[in-house]
C-alpha cells in the first residue's frame, strides 16, 4: 500500500464520528505532528498517541491498531525529514482561512499545531521567548483560540493582515525548526533571516 493510500485511509479513521470528543480530526492531528517534530524536547509515542486520541479508540482490530499508530508516526517522522531538507513544509491544505474561518481546514491545523506546542510549552520558550513567540504568531493568530485577548483581536480585524500572516506559515515552521535544531556552530541569526 502506497503511503497515500495510509494517509486516506489515517484520514478517514480520525475522521469519523465515533472516536472522543477531544480527539484531533485529521487536519489538527497533521498541525500537531508538525509542532511535534520541531519541538525542542522530544514527546515520547505513548504520550503523543494519548493526546492526540484522548482516550484509546474503538480499532476494529490489532491489524488496524498496528496501520494507525504505524502511519501517525511514519508521518511525524516525514515532516521531520521535510523540515530538515531545505524546503518549506508543503501544508495538508490550503494557506487561507477563507470566508468561514471557524470551519476552515487551515484552522483545525494551526489548533492541532498549538496542541502539541502546549504539550511542551516550558522547552519552546524557555530560549528565546520573543523571538518563539513572533514566529509562532501567524500559528496562533490562524488558531483563533486567542480571539479574545486583545492584541490579538485587534489582528483579526484586520483580514488582509491575516492572510498575509498566515500564508508565511511554511516559512515560520522552518525558521522555529531551525531554530532549535541547527547545529551549534552555524550562525544562528543567518539562518532566521526574514523572508
Amino acid at each position: 500500500m502506497s503511503f497515500n493510500d495510509q494517509l486516506q485511509r489515517l484520514q478517514a479513521f480520525l475522521d469519523a464520528d465515533d472516536l472522543h470528543d477531544e480527539a484531533l480530526d485529521y487536519m489538527a492531528a497533521c498541525g500537531y505532528l508538525s509542532a511535534l517534530a520541531i519541538s525542542p524536547e522530544p514527546v515520547a509515542d505513548e504520550e503523543l498517541l494519548a493526546e492526540l486520541f484522548a482516550e484509546t479508540p474503538p480499532y476494529e482490530s490489532p491489524e488496524q491498531q498496528d496501520e494507525i499508530i504505524g502511519t501517525l508516526l511514519e508521518l511525524k517522522a516525514r515532516i521531520a525529514r521535510e523540515l530538515a531538507s531545505d524546503e518549506d513544509l508543503e501544508l495538508p491544505c490550503e494557506l487561507t482561512l477563507g470566508d468561514e474561518p471557524d470551519y476552515s481546514d487551515l484552522r483545525s491545523w494551526c489548533i492541532g499545531f498549538m496542541e502539541g506546542v502546549f504539550l511542551r510549552e516550558e522547552a519552546w520558550f524557555s530560549n528565546d521567548e520573543e523571538l518563539v513567540s513572533e514566529l509562532l504568531l501567524p500559528v496562533m493568530v490562524g488558531s483563533g483560540l486567542f480571539a479574545d485577548q486583545p492584541e490579538f483581536a485587534e489582528i483579526e480585524q484586520d483580514e488582509d493582515m491575516v492572510e498575509d500572516m498566515v500564508e508565511h506559515i511554511p516559512q515560520v515552521l522552518t525558521q522555529l525548526f531551525l531554530l532549535f535544531h541547527a547545529p551549534e556552530e552555524k550562525p544562528r541569526p543567518a539562518l532566521l533571516k526574514r523572508s
